[in-house]
């Protein structure tokens, strides 16, 4: 069950790779991570499935002490921080230098220990410290071997596991420009359920909750016509055509999954 479960998922994520015809022609690299999209702006305190999971989790240990947040793929650190009260600590674990710099630096302004490492997951899990609770967003996707990965997040977690995942591949909410521009159709799978199931197959106990964040309307911006056209793997004078497509198609709202388990 667990081989079936994990081999789907691996071959369904396979899918999402750019033709070769496409990719060869992008002026720059579409797989694009601007580390000013992942900095911890705003409220970080937000009523979700994945925040209330943790702080059950934190919460049940803070009788015993200090508690503690591994986040890996932590990005600025959007997760760890947003649990901070209660946890008096944190650890980010990344494979970009920049994203460690910038979860480092919030960690300093909020007068929170903090210690980083610098990796890819499940690699660094040897010297990676254990935590109360380990969190781990919107990473799923980039994860083609989901088992050993989620694993390990479980060895280094004294209280709980919560991952948040968008319901569909992240990459979806391109699909309609795909087609518009390159009349190229895109994967419907794997989902956050698919990645329920390798979790499951691989020994835990795990439930899933889905949930859906509002997209507030805002203006379409130059930054936000860049990253989608270099995404596309168009060259910069298709702009134009990347803007109206921008604003008359806008997002309204982000379907979410948050799977989680105990660890015992």
């Amino acid at each position: 069950m667990e081989r079936t479960a994990a081999r789907l998922w691996a071959d369904e994520l396979g899918r999402w790779g750019i033709p070769p015809a496409i990719l060869d022609t992008a002026p720059r690299s579409p797989w694009i991570h601007p580390v000013q999209s992942f900095r911890p702006e705003g409220n970080l305190f937000v009523d979700t499935p994945s925040r209330h999971r943790a702080l059950e989790g934190l919460e049940r240990h803070t009788a015993h002490g200090p508690v503690s947040v591994l986040d890996v793929g932590c990005g600025g650190g959007r997760a760890a921080f947003g649990l901070t009260p209660p946890a008096t600590a944190v650890v980010g674990v990344d494979h970009q230098r920049e994203m460690l710099d910038v979860f480092a630096e919030e960690a300093s302004r909020r007068g929170i220990s903090c210690s980083t490492i610098l990796g890819d997951w499940p690699d660094v899990a040897p010297r990676t410290p254990a935590c109360t609770v380990v969190v781990c967003h919107h990473v799923a996707y980039n994860v083609a071997n989901l088992g050993p990965f989620v694993a390990a997040l479980s060895e280094h977690s004294q209280s709980r596991v919560v991952l948040e995942l968008p319901l569909h591949h992240p990459l979806s909410v391109l699909s309609g420009m795909w087609k518009h521009f390159w009349d190229l159709d895109r994967p419907t799978a794997p989902t956050a359920h698919d990645a329920l199931a390798v979790v499951r197959a691989a020994g835990f106990d795990a439930s899933i909750e889905r949930f859906e964040v509002p997209v507030k309307h805002a203006a379409v911006t130059d930054q936000d016509v860049e990253f989608t056209r270099v995404r596309l793997c168009l060259p910069e004078d298709r702009d134009p055509e990347v803007r109206a497509y921008l604003e008359t198609h806008p997002t309204t709202s982000r379907q979410l999954a948050t799977i989680w388990w105990d660890v015992r």
